[in-house]
C-alpha cells in the first residue's frame, strides 16, 4: 500500500502526535531534548542522572550498578543500553524501538540493534568523520563557507609552527585546534614559545592541526537539519564563552542566548545563508539530520567565519527547540525524526526558512551552564533541586516551586534550574553543577555577563554545600562533556 505523503506542518505534527513506535533519547540527562516528549507520543528519556528526583513522568533512570569508570558520554550510553532494567523497559514497551543520542559509537549501534532497534542518526563512522575539525574546514571550503584564515598541518615543534605560519601569512598570534575534543579542552591560544610549551604534548604528534589567525570575535551558534527536502535553518544564537564565573576553561562554551536583535539583520541573514549552504554540502557528503555550526563574527569588520561543526544534538538544542518559532510550527528536532522515519513528506523549505527568519518568531531566552570553577575537590552534601527559582529584591536567589517546563518561568526575576550534580557527587574543577534558563538576556550589548546574571550564578552556587575529601583519598579528574 502506498504510504500517504505528509504535505504540511499540521500533518507532520499530527503524525508524531499519533506515533506508535517507541522513541528513546538515551543520554546522561534529558536536557538537550527537554520537552520533546510533549510533541511525540511514545517518546521517553533513558538517563543516567535523575535531574528531577523521579518527578518527570517520561524520564527513566535505572538503579546504579557496578561499571567501569566512564570516560565519555558514549560510555554512559553503552552502560545504559546494557542495563537489565533498561532492557526490560524497552522489551516491555514493545514496538520497533528507535534510539537517538547526543553521542554514540559503533558499540552503541550494536547494542541498539541487539535490542531490536534502530539508531535514528547517520552512522557513527560518518558522524565521526564530519566531527573532525580538520574535515569541517574542507567541507566548508567546498560549500563556500570560509573558516577563519588558517592552514592545516602537522606541527613538529615551535620553530616548525613559526615556519608554517610565516608561509601562510597568519602572523604570531594564533589559535590552534586539534581534530577532536571538547570545547575549551583542545583549543590553544599561542602567542609565544612559552605558550607553545604549555600545550606542546597536546599538539605535537596529534596529526593535522588547524592553525588559525587569532581574531577578536563574538561567538554565535546556529542549528539546522539537513532533510531530503532541503536544509531547515534555526535562529542565530549568541554563545557564552569562557566566562570565569561559569567555566574554568578559557574559550570553553558555557551557554547561549536567543535574542532577535543580538545580531544585525545583515549578520543574521548571512549566517542563515551560510548554514543553508553548509547543510546542502553535508547532504552531498551523505550526512542528514540535525547539526550545529559555530560562527565567529569579527568585531572589527563583521566578517562571519565558520568556527566548527557539531554533527549532532548539542547543548544549544534546548534553546532552539523551545523558541517561539518552534511553538508556532514545530521543534527543529521533529524534522530530524521525520527524516529518519521513512515517512514520505513534502515541505516548502524556502518558505519555512523565510518564516523562521522573521524576528517576530524569536523570543528572548538565555541559558548558563554553571560549572565548579575552583581548583578544589570535595563531596556535595546539599544540592538545589530542579525547578523554578526566584531572585529577591536584595539579589538573593531561592527555590519557588517544582516544574520541569522552562516556559513556567513567568518573569525575568524567575529562572528554571536543571540540577546536574547532586548530593554525594564529587565537586571538582569543571564539574557541571547545573543549567540555569532565564527569560531575557544574560549578557550586555557588549557581550559581557550582566550583574544580574552574576547574581543568579552566585545564588545557585551558594545553594551547594560540600565537605572536604579525606586527605588520603585520591581523585582523578573525570571531566568530559555530558551535554
Amino acid at each position: 500500500m502506498t504510504k500517504k505523503t505528509l504535505k504540511n506542518i499540521s500533518e507532520i505534527r499530527r503524525y508524531f502526535h499519533t506515533n506508535k513506535d517507541p522513541i528513546y533519547f538515551v543520554s546522561a540527562t534529558n536536557f538537550n531534548l527537554l520537552g520533546l516528549d510533549e510533541w511525540v507520543k511514545n517518546f521517553k528519556y533513558i538517563c543516567y542522572m535523575d535531574c528531577f528526583d523521579g518527578r518527570h513522568p517520561n524520564v527513566f533512570v535505572p538503579s546504579e550498578m557496578p561499571h567501569d569508570e566512564f570516560q565519555s558520554i558514549e560510555d554512559i550510553n553503552n552502560y545504559l543500553l546494557q542495563h537489565k532494567e533498561v532492557v526490560d523497559l524497552v522489551k516491555s514497551r514493545g514496538g520497533k524501538p528507535k534510539f537517538v543520542f547526543l553521542m554514540f559509537d559503533e558499540k552503541t549501534e550494536k547494542l541498539a540493534k541487539d535490542l531490536g532497534g534502530e539508531v535514528w542518526f547517520p552512522k557513527a563512522k560518518l558522524r565521526t568523520a564530519m566531527d573532525n575539525k580538520i574535515e569541517t574546514v574542507r567541507v566548508g571550503n567546498k560549500a563556500d563557507v570560509p573558516s577563519v584564515p588558517n592552514t592545516l598541518s602537522e606541527v613538529k615543534d615551535y620553530a616548525h609552527l613559526q615556519e608554517i605560519c610565516k608561509k601562510a601569512g597568519l602572523g604570531d598570534d594564533l589559535v590552534l585546534q586539534s581534530a577532536f575534543g571538547d570545547s575549551g579542552h583542545t583549543t590553544f591560544f599561542i602567542k609565544s614559545e612559552a605558550d607553545f610549551r604549555k600545550y606542546e604534548h597536546d599538539i605535537v604528534g596529534e596529526g593535522e592541526i588547524k592553525i588559525m589567525k587569532r581574531i577578536d570575535c563574538r561567538g554565535s551558534a546556529i542549528e539546522a537539519c539537513a532533510t531530503s527536502q532541503g536544509t531547515i535553518v534555526g535562529p542565530l544564537m549568541t554563545e557564552l564563552v569562557g566566562f570565569k564565573e561559569l567555566t574554568p576553561y578559557r574559550g570553553g562554551w558555557c551557554g547561549n542566548e536567543i535574542f532577535s536583535t543580538a545580531f544585525s539583520p545583515k549578520q543574521r541573514q548571512k549566517a542563515r545563508a551560510l548554514t543553508f549552504q553548509f547543510g546542502e554540502q553535508l547532504r552531498k557528503e551523505g550526512y542528514r539530520g540535525y547539526f550545529e555550526l559555530d560562527f565567529l563574527i569579527d568585531k572589527k569588520n563583521d566578517d562571519i567565519w565558520l568556527g566548527e561543526l557539531n554533527p549532532r544534538i548539542t547543548g544549544a538544542s534546548s534553546m532552539t527547540n523551545h523558541a517561539a518559532f518552534a511553538h508556532a510550527d514545530a521543534p527543529l528536532f521533529l524534522f530530524h525524526l521525520l527524516e529518519f522515519s521513512k515517512k514520505p513528506f513534502q515541505l516548502d523549505v524556502d518558505e519555512l526558512n523565510a518564516r523562521w527568519a522573521d524576528p517576530d518568531m524569536i523570543d528572548s531566552w538565555s541559558q548558563m551552564v554553571i560549572k565548579h570553577t575552583e581548583d578544589s575537590v570535595d563531596i556535595i552534601t546539599e544540592a538545589p533541586q530542579s525547578g523554578i527559582y526566584r531572585m529577591n529584591e536584595d539579589g538573593t536567589v531561592e527555590f519557588d516551586r517544582f516544574d520541569y517546563h522552562r516556559r513556567a518561568v513567568e518573569t525575568e526575576n524567575e529562572a528554571f534550574f536543571l540540577r546536574i550534580s547532586k548530593v554525594g557527587d564529587y565537586r571538582y574543577e569543571g564539574a557541571d553543577l547545573g543549567i540555569l534558563v532565564t527569560r531575557g538576556r544574560s549578557m550586555t550589548q557588549g557581550f559581557q555577563l550582566t550583574d544580574k546574571s552574576k547574581r543568579w550564578i552566585d545564588g545557585v552556587k551558594a545553594s551547594y554545600k560540600a565537605r572536604a575529601l579525606p586527605s588520603a583519598q585520591a581523585f582523578e579528574d573525570p571531566a568530559f562533556k555530558i551535554m
